[in-house]
């Protein structure tokens, strides 16, 4: 069936910020879809409120709408654009459920546009839980035993009937979000009240409980035709009960008999045909591990997470051929885009072994509860591939990035052998490890199978590697000791620490010894058809690959350092710097190779470089491919503090540094240098010294003055941050700090407290070119990454501007930056001080170029290479203001971290971001509270508590609440002090007094909104936290900066959502 001639014009949906549960495999889908599109000459009109990513780039659709994905911007962008066409299936969830709302409100149909690439009956029977189980039932596809319950009541009734343990899952949500296993009545009403609460339908499913049966996954193609072919089937190593996103997945399968294997294959395509699916398809099956009884957990009619993985583990571009699909092609007319000789009707088949390992954000939140349920906590992944599972393994925990790379990372010594027994059955982030250190104590696989539920198979490789870790200990280490070693991946320091040997001496005897890494391609069909645009991986013990491809012939080669897994602090946006100076370096001529491990982004797509290696991100494993490719230069400025943490590493090699040298990168990050530094410019900073041990800390910070900023140096995302107000926090501080063993000295700085200001600009060694300069909503303090940030600067005055966009050129200068930097300042009372310089891209980058329309990423590689600001066609200096107003808006993702601390601080918590662009202030602001999900309000009704420094500002806080019709409640001290004022308020109580309390209110569900600002330190106990933690679980916004709260009311103060004004990004120039 050739193309649909009639589709010519689509609008796709993206799906919005980043949160757990639906990260950067949807804007990578989408990015490889409107691409796909393009090629056929459609055009695409992309709508999504994320600014981060690849996805809202002017290059990838003809329009690009960065506005908050509601049904009414959906119609206003309908009505402007007249699409014929929608599709709603790269989206994830939200693209899903935004398609279903315009196809049931008859918006498609008012405006003639029809859904393409799904239907929604097709969408209605997978996601709706009764017609799932509905249709499941008629083609004699089993599934758990199971009722849609609307109340409380119903749900016991059914749980008494088919026995406790009981899954519950609401209906229309994400990544599991209120969903949970409920081993008794109590915990049954708890999880089930907030999962019908946070249902779009009012609906929950209760299942009898298959926890322990294996968690398999098929990855399914069908098109209009009828054809299908199953991409990838894929084992999650830990079994039913925790949500895939959160368990480590294995693919191929590898404990599955054949007949089980067929048995399933045959299983998913009889689903995807009874559904009717076109495109990419995603099945999940819970497996009984002794019987060949099965049960359908789950269909996703869309592209998923696991499709990202599937696509990278295979190279079969599942998003690519779903969007040919969606325009009508059958898979037997789409070609294979790897091999460039085969069809996509053509199953690959994989001659290694996959392992994905989730990147959990316990780091960030110290006190969150770690286990791992049906409710996704992952924020990212990391993918490794090996022709051996223990090999992968041991890559995929290297290249988390979370100071461990072996399974010797925990150390469980202080437990005895029943003591181990009950830690492992706790499923938490180190459950593996566990495992580990049972079997170097001899507790027999049964046992621990019995335990865990996990597949002998898989325990049986985990012992492998303990008996290599005791091999290694006992010596001597002999050449063939050493090749086995490298074969399963043991890493040269992990060797050289267990053999009581240096690093370099390991390295020297491999080298002797011929013990190199080779490098394997992938190229989707086991080797039987050669590929044309290969992906890379490494072995110990087999013969090269990756000098087999014909020379490029280009005359330079560059190596791009990728930002490894997302992580809180190292998001989307380095992902975003590394694809787009990949690409301007190729169109100068260059020959560009990639190294990353995240197998969700656009940068691990197969065809962005023109080679791609698919490794860690250690010294160890990028001089393995430096070895074999000798590129010319690597560039370490677009990966965030991954690709900033091997500059060293590099050096050592040989390879030169593009761009800002790495003794400037570091003049910038010591304290001392860089204090003369500001000197010779005449700059101020914020007094501060150089710190090793509390004793230190405790007499700096009482010379400066309290409130102090405590810091290690070298660090992303704010990690480790802390504003002590006292001694005693001080010292808290400096000991969670040097938990992780510090290289580098701890900084103590007087904290001000003034407007922060940030500005990226690039500087070719002489000029600088600044887009514009930001302003951040929430005073310094709470980390840029989480706060509202403006771009142009709104209240900051002419010679305050000049001063900044000077202090920038200075600075750049006395850094001799070549490429980007970014720097932070504080303004306060017409002063500008600068609190932090990073010579490197930022998470601000894509926003800034966006709505400036200045690429400045581009420009920086260009400066790299060495041309100058001028002859790229700009003015040096600061760039002309835009016409219209964009705001960054933060988006969290607490409410699926449990028992995390949500108040804000210098230590970044946001996930992601979404952008709000208008011709007012006002309009900009709405539109940014609108995309992050804050549309009040709804009851009118709003609890405050404050701290007693906050008591001056709240007054005038409650007036302004008052006058929008609020009725206000307030906890004691708050509420006297705006009864004094003249603000009405009713007192409610603290959680030990007697009822009515804060928590009776929390809970009555009548709530739009709750302010407590945090008296600072980390007790548990605190009323406040558990008023905080309470909110958030029962999807009550909470706020804990005053400055944010003035920007709601005055979002809520100018509501008018009749027309927005929508501007076309692909536009701005």
């Amino acid at each position: 069936m050739p193309k649909n001639r009639e589709i010519k014009k689509v609008l796709v949906i993206g799906s919005g910020p980043i949160v757990i549960g639906q990260a950067a495999e949807f804007d990578y889908a989408g990015t490889q879809a409107c691409r796909s599109l393009r090629e056929e000459g459609v055009e695409v009109v992309l709508v999504n409120s994320n600014p981060a990513t690849i996805m809202t780039d002017k290059e990838i659709a003809d329009m690009v709408y960065i506005e908050p994905l509601t049904i009414e911007v959906l119609e206003q962008i309908i009505d402007k654009e007249r699409p014929d066409s929608v599709l709603p299936t790269l989206g994830g969830q939200a693209g899903l459920n935004l398609g279903m709302e315009l196809e049931e409100k008859g918006i498609l149909a008012r405006y003639g546009v029809k859904l393409i690439g799904t239907t929604a009956s097709t969408i209605r029977k997978a996601e709706d839980r009764l017609e799932f189980k509905e249709t499941m039932e008629k083609i004699g596809e089993p599934c758990a035993p199971s009722l849609v319950v609307e109340s409380l009541e119903e749900g016991e009734a059914f749980a008494q009937k088919i026995g406790y343990p009981v899954v519950l899952r609401p209906a229309y949500t994400l990544g599991g979000s209120g969903g949970g296993i409920a081993h008794n009545q109590l915990e049954l009403d708890e999880i089930l009240a907030n999962g019908l609460r946070l249902s779009r339908v009012g609906q929950v499913l209760v299942e009898r409980c298959i926890a322990g049966w294996k968690e398999i996954e098929y990855e399914v193609m069908r098109d209009a035709a009828g054809n299908c072919i199953t991409v990838c089937n894929m084992e999650n190593i830990d079994p039913v009960g925790v949500h895939t996103g959160d368990s480590i997945v294995v693919a191929p399968s590898q404990t599955l008999a054949d007949k089980e294997y067929q048995m399933l294959r045959s299983s998913a395509l009889n689903i995807i045909n009874e559904l009717n699916i076109t495109g990419g398809c995603n099945v999940q099956y819970a497996l009984h591990p002794t019987s060949f009884e099965y049960c359908v957990i789950e269909v996703n009619p869309r592209v998923s997470r696991s499709s990202a993985l599937a696509s990278k583990a295979t190279g079969y571009p599942i998003a690519k051929v779903s969007a040919k699909i969606a325009l009508g092609y059958t898979l037997d007319e789409i070609q294979n885009a790897i091999t460039k000789k085969t069809y996509a009707s053509f199953e690959p088949a994989l001659d290694y072994c996959v392992v994905k390992i989730p990147r959990l954000p316990f780091d960030k939140f110290i006190t969150a509860k770690r286990t791992l349920t049906t409710q996704m906590k992952a924020t990212g992944e990391v993918m490794s591939i090996c022709d051996n599972f223990e090999g992968a393994l041991m890559k995929a925990i290297r290249s988390l990035e979370q100071h461990v790379d072996s399974l010797l990372g925990y150390d469980f010594s202080a437990y005895d052998t029943d003591a181990l027994k009950k830690r492992m059955k706790i499923v938490d982030d180190q459950r593996i490890y566990v495992i580990a250190e049972a079997v170097r104590r001899g507790i027999d696989y049964g046992t621990i199978h019995d335990i865990t539920g996990i597949d002998e198979w898989f325990i049986d490789k985990i012992a492998i590697l303990t008996e290599m870790e005791e091999a290694l200990r006992r010596g001597p280490l002999t050449p063939e000791l050493l090749l086995e070693a490298k074969r399963i991946e043991f890493p040269d320091a992990v060797i050289a620490h267990l053999a009581g040997m240096t690093e370099d001496s390991v390295k020297e005897m491999r080298y002797e010894n011929n013990i190199t890494a080779s490098f394997k391609m992938v190229d989707t069909c086991a080797a039987e058809f050669a590929a044309a645009t290969p992906y890379f991986y490494s072995v110990f013990g087999s013969e090269d690959e990756s000098g087999e491809l014909p020379s490029s012939g280009k005359k330079k080669k560059v190596l791009v350092l990728g930002s490894g897994p997302i992580r809180i602090g190292q998001g989307i946006e380095f992902d975003y710097c590394s694809v787009h100076s990949t690409w301007a370096f190729a169109k100068a001529g260059y020959e560009t190779i990639i190294v990353n491990n995240n197998p969700e982004t656009v940068s691990t797509d197969f065809d962005i470089a023109d080679k791609l290696y698919f490794e860690p991100l250690t010294p160890e494993d990028v001089e393995n491919i430096v070895r074999i490719e000798k590129p010319d230069g690597a560039v370490v400025q677009f990966g965030g503090q991954t690709a900033i943490k091997l500059t060293e590493s590099l050096m050592k090699m040989g390879v030169p540094i593009f761009g800002t040298s790495a003794e400037n990168v570091d003049a910038a990050e010591d304290r001392e240098r860089f204090d003369q530094i500001l000197e010779q410019c005449r700059i101020p900073r914020p007094k501060g010294h150089t710190v090793f041990t509390a004793e230190e800390a405790k007499t700096a910070a009482n010379e400066l003055g309290y409130p102090v900023l405590v810091r290690p140096s070298y660090v992303l995302g704010g990690q480790g941050m802390r504003i002590a107000f006292h001694d005693a926090e001080v010292e808290e501080f400096i000991d969670i700090i040097n938990r992780i063993a510090q290289d580098h000295p701890i900084l103590v700085d007087k904290y001000l407290m003034g407007k922060e200001i940030e500005v990226d600009a690039v500087c070719d060694g002489t000029d600088i070119l600044i887009p514009g300069i930001m302003e951040h909503v929430e005073r310094a303090g709470v980390h840029s990454g989480d706060s509202i940030s403006v771009y142009p600067a709104q209240t900051i005055s002419a010679k305050v501007r000049e001063t900044i966009a000077e202090y920038t050129r200075r600075l750049a200068k006395a850094l001799h930056v070549i490429g980007l930097i970014n720097i932070q300042f504080i303004a306060m009372d017409e002063e500008v001080y600068v609190i932090e310089v990073n010579p490197r891209s930022s998470r601000t980058v894509p926003y800034i170029s966006k709505v400036t329309g200045i690429p400045i990423v581009d420009l920086a590689t260009r400066v790299i290479i060495g041309e100058s600001i001028r002859d790229l066609g700009y003015e040096p200096g600061l760039q002309p203001e835009a016409e219209y107003i964009a705001i960054k808006m933060p988006v969290f993702s607490f409410e699926k971290i449990y028992g995390a601390e949500i108040s804000l601080g210098p230590e970044m918590k946001s996930t992601g971001e979404c952008l709000g662009i208008g011709k007012t202030f006002q309009e900009a602001l709405y539109k940014a509270f609108l995309g992050a999900g804050i549309v009040l309000p709804k009851f009118r009704q709003v609890i405050l508590t404050v701290k007693d420094s906050d008591k001056g500002e709240i007054i005038d806080i409650g007036r302004r609440f008052e006058a929008l019709g609020y009725k206000i409640y307030a906890t004691r001290s708050t509420a006297k002090v705006l009864k004094d004022n003249g603000v009405k308020a009713f007192r409610v109580n603290k959680i030990q007094q007697e009822s009515p309390t804060v928590m009776d209110l929390i809970l009555g569900h009548k709530i739009d909104l709750v302010v407590d600002t945090p008296t600072q330190g980390r007790d548990k106990n605190r009323d406040g936290f558990l008023i905080r933690r309470t909110a958030i679980e029962t999807g009550i916004h909470c706020l804990t900066s005053l400055d944010t709260v003035n920007a709601l009311l005055t979002s809520m103060e100018n509501m008018n959502s009749e027309r927005f004004t929508l501007i076309d990004i692909a536009k701005v120039k």
